[in-house]
């Protein structure tokens, strides 16, 4: 079984070994073929050959035969059985080869004298069938195809043919003479062994030059294809080697300026990728300072606001708000390019997440009250302690919160945290307007909008998603989205218990298996358990063990 799962691999994975194989099949095939049809030709050539001149030839000694009969003095019984006897040895040796000859008393024939059948050999008569018999003596010259034994004991091909003849005193007879065909088979067991060595010499010049001829074509492919993974991996240096003039070389020559030219392309890309994280970067440095004397400004008419005209302190009131915007915009805009250079520092630390879930669920309290919509969280009874950077985890689930209340249309946002022996997950689901699957594929992209039409009532940046999810990633986790139209939306973030463990699997399901309905039974019946509009629940969710664990 293994080398059977091996040689598969082996022909499906090589354009070489395929042809290779390939070849020498349709090449054992056509010499098959046509060494079947040569033998059948032969075979019937020498048989029918044979045949004829066995044909011809008992037709003279059966004439020869009879002349003898009647030409015979023989009158008494005695004479006559010598005669027979004469006949018999006379004729055995006669022809191209020694023949087996039997007398025969033909079928339904009385005479006068009994005289006894002769054979050559006691066995052939034996040979004779009944079928030969009746057309031999219904006239004329007849001959069967039979199996005739060696005094070795072997089975050879032969041929009886027979023939009536007219025996003085006794009546009639029928004279049979047997012949060997073994000459001829041993004549097309030489042609057929001599076939078969040149068709073995054959398949194998076949397969040689298959072999040279597929290395010539495939060895220039199978480079190309090394130097393109050399290309992918990211050393753009590696070209293929030119040698001659024919179509390889010209293959090795375009396959050399298309990685001249994607790599001019990639370097052009990474400096203009490089260009313009520096210049977020430097714009964003470089607006912190009059955006720090605007900020001044707009705090001191903020603060006398009371005392302007109606639409003045409107505008006041306007201008710090988005002031306000403008500075998280600056702040998540410097966040992704520490991100984009690769300049993000994870300072992890041994945490218990469910105090950094309670923080973000308590953070996102009031605008859940100003929306009219509530948060329930669900934390294990246990303590949960992962290597995690606080200050991110909690940036994740605010965003999270955030967008989930923003979007839930005054329906409830459930928080639920479990834990196995390698994972922690935090699921945040809310029941509101939800999202497609092709959305949920793009929530993390920068700055996009399911609806651009749809207005920001937080004032969001449209980077705190793309933000949570290269969070996610520093930490070796993830961070999942799920959503429906009309049945709201669920996101998970997955994160590894200890720093350096790769994530096989999440604690939590991200997409939910609860009825609809289920959410409104969190609602507290008189007002909130903890914060306004929002429920801590403990011991709902168990630390789930991981078989794995110990391992």
């Amino acid at each position: 079984m293994r080398r059977a799962r091996a040689a598969h691999l082996a022909f499906t994975s090589s354009l070489q070994v395929r042809v290779f194989a390939s070849t020498l099949a349709i090449g054992l095939a056509a010499i098959s073929a046509v060494g079947l049809f040569v033998s059948e030709r032969t075979r019937d050539g020498l048989f029918d050959a044979r045949v004829t001149q066995v044909l011809a030839e008992s037709s003279r000694s059966t004439a020869q035969a009879q002349s003898t009969f009647d030409s015979s003095t023989a009158t008494t019984g005695a004479d006559v059985q010598q005669l027979l006897w004469d006949v018999t040895t006379t004729q055995g040796t006669g022809g191209t080869s020694d023949r087996g000859v039997v007398l025969l008393r033909a079928p339904g024939e009385d005479a006068p004298e009994s005289v006894a059948s002769f054979a050559s050999d006691a066995d052939l008569p034996g040979v004779v069938s009944a079928d030969l018999e009746q057309a031999v003596a219904r006239g004329g010259q007849h001959w069967q195809s039979v199996a005739l034994m060696t005094s070795a004991g072997v089975r050879v091909p032969g041929v009886v043919v027979g023939q009536s003849v007219a025996v003085p005193v006794v009546g009639g007879y029928q004279l049979y003479f047997l012949y060997s065909l073994q000459p001829e088979q041993d004549r097309l067991d030489f042609l057929l062994r001599t076939f078969l060595v040149a068709g073995v010499a054959l398949v194998l010049l076949l397969g040689a030059m298959t072999f040279i001829v597929t290395r010539q074509a495939v060895r220039p492919v199978v480079q190309a294809a090394q130097v393109a993974e050399r290309l992918a991996d990211g050393h753009l240096d590696e070209r293929m080697m030119v040698r001659g003039q024919d179509e390889m070389a010209t293959l090795a020559r375009s396959f050399n300026e298309m990685a001249d030219s994607l790599a001019d392309q990639i370097a052009r890309m990474a400096e203009l990728s490089t260009l313009q994280r520096r210049f977020v970067s430097d714009v964003s440095h470089e607006l912190r300072t009059p955006l720090t004397t605007i900020r001044i400004a707009a705090e001191v008419i903020h603060g006398a606001r009371d005392e302007f005209e109606p639409a003045v302190k409107r505008s006041a009131e306007l201008m710090t708000t988005q002031l306000d915007r403008f500075e998280d915009l600056l702040a998540d805009l410097l966040e992704i390019s520490r991100f984009d250079a690769g300049a993000a520092v994870l300072e992890a630390q041994s945490h218990d997440v469910r105090e950094v879930v309670k923080d973000a669920a308590e953070a996102a309290a009031p605008l859940a009250e100003r929306r009219g919509s509530w948060i329930a969280v669900q934390l294990p009874a246990e303590r949960v302690i992962a290597d995690i950077d606080p200050r991110r985890v909690e940036r994740v689930l605010r965003n999270l919160l955030v967008n989930a209340v923003e979007h839930a249309e005054g329906s409830p946002v459930e928080v639920e945290v479990a834990a196995d022996a390698r994972a922690v997950a935090v699921t945040v689901r809310d029941h509101g307007v939800g999202m497609t699957a092709g959305e949920a594929d793009h929530v993390f992209d920068r700055f996009w909008r399911a609806d651009p039409a749809r207005a920001r009532s937080t004032g969001g940046t449209g980077l705190g998603l793309a933000i949570s999810a290269e969070d996610a990633r520093l930490h070796g986790g993830w961070l999942e989205a799920w959503g429906r139209p009309g049945q709201g939306a669920c996101f998970r973030l997955t994160l590894p218990l200890r720093a350096g463990l790769t994530l096989t699997g999440s604690p939590l399901p991200l997409v939910p298996v609860d009825p609809p309905t289920a959410a409104t039974a969190l609602r507290p019946a008189t007002g909130p358990a903890a914060l306004p509009h929002l429920t801590l629940a403990t011991g709902a969710v168990p630390v789930v063990p991981d078989p794995e664990a110990g391992r």
